[in-house]
């Protein structure tokens, strides 16, 4: 009984472990063929949670691999004062505010869109930067500064690439037209702004009045003893 127990145990695990390969590949499709594959990939459940986590964390260190291993002819990085975790946070906020921002206004635009939709394909979006980017960290070590402007050709290629699939990417989780899309990007942006700063006054209010009953406590503690 025990041993049926495990090797079904050990075959889901197996079945997982297949589905998130398979949606790892499937990135590849969503490069090339972005409209049939950002479809497929939220409406037919061709990508993962798991496999979209994967490409974010790969997104993140590769921009910190950038600031600390670039060629310094490239990137002026003062590495004495870069911390990874600042970096990585730095870029992981904001882009979690924008999947908030876009996923909050899809009320307003009738957007068929969940949470994990528009988080799945943003993150797949970001394979290109990743994919052009981590191999020039290393490859920019062999340049020289007259070979700037291949360097600067291809990390603009890349940003451009992945800026395309994110608006491709939302206009199929949302089945929007393209000039819809493009104003729903505009709003998205400007939502990201006011969480952004309702998280800043907040944060701001909640160190105020930490720091007012901390002033409390000590006057008390002052007349006290």
């Amino acid at each position: 009984m025990s041993a049926t127990k495990s090797s079904t145990k050990n075959a889901a695990r197996r079945a997982k472990w297949d589905k998130y390969v398979a949606s790892l590949k499937y990135a590849k499709y969503v490069l090339f063929h972005p409209f049939d594959g950002f479809w497929d990939l939220t409406h037919e459940k061709r990508g993962s949670f798991a496999a979209a986590t994967t490409f974010l964390l790969l997104f993140l260190v590769t921009r910190v691999l950038q600031l600390m291993y670039t060629n310094f002819q490239f990137i002026n990085a003062p590495l004495q004062y870069i911390n990874v975790f600042e970096q990585a946070a730095s870029l992981l906020l904001p882009f979690l505010i924008l999947c908030l921002a876009n996923w909050s206004m899809t009320t307003l635009f009738d957007g068929k869109g969940r949470f994990s939709d528009i988080y799945i394909a943003m993150c797949y979006a970001l394979v290109p930067y990743t994919m052009i980017q981590l191999p020039m960290v290393f490859i920019s070590n062999f340049l020289s500064f007259d070979e700037y402007a291949f360097y600067t050709v291809l990390g603009s290629f890349s940003v451009v690439w992945s800026v395309f699939l994110v608006f491709i990417g939302l206009m199929q989780v949302h089945d929007y037209s393209p000039g819809k899309t493009m104003v729903f990007l505009v709003v998205t942006v400007v939502g990201a702004l006011i969480i952004i700063f309702l998280l800043l006054v907040f944060f701001s209010l909640l160190g105020d009045a930490a720091s007012f009953f901390i002033s409390l406590y000590r006057e008390i503690a002052f007349r006290l003893y």
